[in-house]
């Protein structure tokens, strides 16, 4: 009869090489090596003989594999406690973003919008509609929910519609911020979301005199962004780009970023767009897709880009940021880099949309035009489809601590902690990776969603899968530029 179980001995091994499996996760790479990573996001390649020998407890110490696996806490062959220790540091360290409250505070000050962008998650309204304006009297009680955070640094960034058709509203809660945090002493950063049509001389120097960054929308070539993001005139591209300089002569060029957004029209030009933004003098481009909200489902069947398509052209638009930054022009992708540093190094990046569990609600809130707040943008988004599963309460009748201790927030968290979730708990992409209940409800109508068949799960698993291949089998130069890109260290200094 043949034995289910291997005899006792072979688990016995002798003093000199005797070790103890610290926690783990693996996955087996399409070359036959096996990939591990550990609850603190260290990673180590092995190849399949020596990831065997290393979980039955047979690899000696004179192997450099064995040195590597004791270093980053895979294993332990002394002081068991010591390196338990020395391992939840590390994990302290990484989740440090969950300390502090919530440090990203989004103010929607206004639905009202000049262009007409097919894919707006935001479901717009026109111009002339003022009743879509935030109120002094809802600013100012959002503003006193915004200091109610213990967060020592936090980042308020003005949303809309676009934000400056409401510009005096704009003007008046920075102002309000600055005064009350005379006292508050908290460090906080202003940013406006805009399309840049709307901005005026004046504008600028009130955004220079205090500090407050721009981030602009730009979705390639004119185009493709005009056509992505149409206006009464057809001028959207060159609206942008002769603002665009007027503000980063009066503010800086790093005070003035740009986001673009891929649909089935952007997919045909990946190079193009990358090449629009180096003409334009950025020095980072995020590759960003539709999300499925507002305007953008209405158009589903010609703007929501499928996953596999979506990561086609970020692989090949990323190939042509290496190639851009090999010439010598210095070009960072966003998203890339986020994921990177989560991979490359021991500290936590702060991006709300790779976190577990959410940053909806634990790091971030947006107060809505009417006084409603919500976890996140993407809950305010589905809040304008009529879905107000996300909303937390509003400025007016909740506390702090019914607003992000009540059952939206809970149930959110309970959702959104990945090394509790079936097919994120076993996953050896977990430390890289986050969750968003809220694109799961808006995709499968479940905060928890089925992993084989999420476009977030889908996403994530791919453009990590393509980063540890470059990182593992791409030449030296590229190898470097993706630590460069992690340590934000400009590649020149760190040759």
């Amino acid at each position: 009869m043949k034995l289910l179980f291997r005899p006792r001995e072979h688990f016995e091994r002798s003093n000199d090489q005797r070790y103890d499996l610290l926690p783990f996760r693996f996955m087996r790479w399409a070359d036959g090596t096996v990939l591990l990573t550990n609850e603190a996001g260290e990673h180590q390649f092995l190849d399949s003989a020596s990831f065997e020998r290393f979980h039955e407890r047979r690899l000696t110490r004179e192997l450099t594999a064995y040195k590597d696996l004791k270093a980053k806490h895979f294993l332990a062959d002394g002081d068991r406690q010591l390196a338990v220790d020395l391992l939840a540091t590390k994990v302290r360290t990484k989740r440090s973003f969950l300390s502090g409250g919530i440090k990203l505070h989004l103010f929607v000050v206004t639905l009202r919008c000049d262009h007409s962008c097919a894919y707006c998650q935001v479901s717009r309204v026109t111009e002339d509609r003022t009743p879509f304006d935030m109120t002094v009297e809802t600013a100012g009680k959002a503003i006193e929910l915004m200091f109610r955070s213990p967060a020592p640094e936090m980042k308020v960034e003005f949303q809309g519609g676009e934000a400056l058709l409401n510009f005096p509203l704009v003007r008046w809660c920075i102002e309000r911020i600055e005064t009350l945090n005379r006292t508050e002493k908290r460090r906080i950063e202003f940013v406006i979301a805009t399309n840049l049509v709307p901005v005026t001389h004046d504008m600028l120097e009130f955004c220079r005199a205090h500090d407050v960054a721009l981030s602009t929308s730009l979705d390639g070539p004119a185009d493709v962004h005009n056509a992505n993001r149409p206006r009464a005139g057809g001028d959207s591209h060159e609206q942008v780009m002769r603002n665009l300089e007027r503000a980063r002569a009066a503010l800086g060029a790093d005070r003035v970023s740009a986001l673009m957004t891929t649909t089935a029209l952007t997919l045909r030009h990946p190079e193009r767009i990358v090449d629009e933004y180096v003409r334009q003098g950025f020095r980072s481009i995020f590759l960003r897709s539709v999300s499925p909200f507002g305007f953008a489902v209405r158009g589903r069947q010609t703007l929501l880009t499928g996953t596999d398509e979506f990561l086609t052209f970020y692989r090949a638009a990323l190939a042509h940021i290496i190639e851009i930054n090999r010439s010598g022009t210095g070009l960072v992708e966003v998203f890339s880099q986020i994921v990177l540093q989560k991979i490359l190094t021991p500290f936590a990046t702060g991006y709300v949309d790779l976190q577990s569990p959410t940053g909806a609600a634990t790091s971030v809130v947006a107060y809505n035009y009417d006084g409603d707040v919500y976890a996140s943008d993407e809950g305010r988004m589905l809040a304008e489809m009529r879905d107000f599963s996300f909303r937390l309460g509003n400025v007016h009748r909740d506390s702090y601590a019914d607003l992000l201790g009540g059952p939206v927030a809970q149930a959110l968290v309970e959702a959104s902690c990945l090394e509790a979730l079936p097919g994120c708990c076993d996953c050896a992409f977990l430390p890289f990776c986050g969750a968003d209940p809220i694109f799961n409800w808006a995709t499968q109508g479940d905060p928890i969603g089925h992993k084989p068949t999420s476009a977030f799960c889908t996403k994530q698993m791919g453009v990590i899968t393509h980063l540890f291949n470059l990182l593992k089998g791409s030449d030296a130069f590229t190898r470097r530029l993706l630590v460069s890109w992690a340590s934000a260290v400009p590649i020149e200094s760190a040759r």
